[in-house]
C-alpha cells in the first residue's frame, strides 16, 4: 500500500486518547489491525447490575468489524439482545513483547502493545451475516480450519450467539525499547536491560480417534 492509498486513522475522542504516555498512543489503522490479528483472547468489559464485569473470549476480526461469540445463555450477549441499541462495551488486547528490568525497583516496565475498543455492541441476527461471523472466529484461532471443518448446524447455530461490535472509537498504545533509570542510578552494580517474551506454537498432537490416515494439514505445519 503506497502513502497515498495508506488507510485512514481512527478518529480520536476522549475516550481513546490516554491521559498519560500519550506519546505511547496510535490511532493508526493499520497498527490497530496487527495488533489484533495477531492474537484471537480479548477481554469483553461491561456493566451489569450497576457493576462492572470483565470476561475473556474469543473474537474474530473482519474489515473493521470484531465477532465475539458465545452461548445463547452468555449474559453478555442476553444483554445485548435486549437492549436497544444494544450493549455498552470496552473490548481490549494486549500482547507483552519483553520484561523491562531497570537498576531501580520504580522503572521497572513491559513492552508491549495493546488495543482499546469503545463501541456498542450489537447481536447478530442475520443468518449469513452469522455464518460468516463464526467462520471468521474459527479462522481468527487457526487460519484455514473453517474449510476443514464441519460448519455448524442449523441446532448449533440456534445455541450459539454472536456480538458486532465496529472498529470506530478505537486506540493502540505500546511501550518499547529499553530501560528509563534515572542519571543518578546509572553507576548502581544492577543487571539491566530487557527480557523478551516470545510465543509460539509447539507440535500438533493427534486425538487418540483421529483415523491414521488423516494428514497433517499444510495451515497447521505453517504454524
Amino acid at each position: 500500500m503506497t502513502p497515498s492509498q495508506a488507510a485512514p486513522p481512527y478518529r480520536a475522542t476522549d475516550r481513546t486518547v490516554p491521559t498519560r504516555a500519550r506519546e505511547r498512543a496510535s490511532h493508526d489503522r493499520e497498527l490497530v489491525r496487527s495488533i489484533l490479528d495477531e492474537t484471537s483472547v480479548c477481554h469483553l468489559g461491561f456493566v451489569r447490575d450497576g457493576a462492572p464485569v470483565v470476561l475473556p473470549t474469543l473474537y474474530g476480526r473482519v474489515g473493521d468489524v470484531l465477532y465475539v461469540h458465545g452461548s445463547t445463555g452468555s449474559r453478555p450477549l442476553r444483554m445485548a439482545g435486549q437492549t436497544d441499541p444494544g450493549l455498552e462495551v470496552c473490548l481490549t488486547v494486549t500482547h507483552v513483547d519483553g520484561l523491562v528490568l531497570a537498576r531501580s525497583a520504580f522503572h521497572h516496565s513491559i513492552n508491549y502493545r495493546s488495543v482499546v475498543v469503545h463501541g456498542t455492541a450489537r447481536q447478530v441476527d442475520d443468518p449469513e451475516e452469522k455464518r460468516s461471523a463464526l467462520d471468521a472466529l474459527v479462522d481468527h484461532v487457526v487460519p484455514g480450519r473453517s474449510s476443514d471443518s464441519r460448519p455448524a448446524n442449523a441446532k448449533e447455530l440456534a445455541a450459539t450467539a454472536v456480538l458486532r461490535l465496529d472498529l470506530d472509537e478505537v486506540s493502540a498504545k505500546l511501550r518499547t525499547g529499553g530501560p528509563g533509570d534515572d542519571p543518578e542510578d546509572l553507576a548502581l552494580p544492577y543487571w539491566t536491560g530487557v527480557v523478551p517474551v516470545v510465543r509460539g506454537y509447539g507440535a500438533p498432537i493427534a486425538a487418540d480417534d483421529l483415523d491414521p490416515s488423516v494428514p497433517l494439514p499444510a495451515y497447521l505445519s505453517a504454524l
